[in-house]
């Protein structure tokens, strides 16, 4: 087992198996020594986040939703390349947050995945981030996030 997963296992968390995604494209593509995930939503098992952020969902369950994303991201990154320990740094973090009109802190949801890269890789998570509020992602989750990594 990785350093990486043997981290996350420690954390209590396990990657899940990859999902077929439901369109035309692939969970992640590597381009020299870049890995571009493509966008993945905010459900883990049995455990998803639906609706608008300040309506349905508060921020604390936002930043959960968030890290979903971010570990979904990370199982097709290592799906593609058979480890996480060829990450060298996460480069950038984008997310899109399904927000009511008036939800204003998409940023603080989005620390969510952020801290978490952080506290896997240390240094090597930090990373540029947009954060977007939008009116509504695909089948109502709450949250997509994509990931842009350096790897070896």
């Amino acid at each position: 087992m990785s350093q990486i997963e043997t981290k996350l296992q420690e954390m209590g968390i396990t990657l899940p198996e990859n999902p077929t995604p439901l369109a035309n494209y692939v969970p992640a593509k590597k381009s020299g020594n870049l890995v571009y995930t493509s966008g993945h939503i905010c459900a883990l098992g049995d455990k998803s986040f639906k609706g608008k952020m300040g309506r349905d969902i508060d921020t604390e369950k936002g930043k959960l939703a968030t890290r979903l994303c971010v570990i979904n991201c990370l199982a097709s990154i290592k799906q593609l390349m058979g480890s996480l320990d060829c990450i060298t740094q996460i480069i950038a973090v984008h997310g899109l947050i399904s927000s009511d009109p008036e939800f204003t802190e998409q940023g603080v949801v989005m620390n969510g995945a952020s801290d978490f890269l952080v506290e896997l890789f240390g240094e090597a998570g930090r990373h540029t981030r947009t954060a977007a509020g939008i009116a509504s992602l695909p089948f109502d989750f709450s949250a997509s996030v994509y990931l842009i990594v350096e790897v070896a």
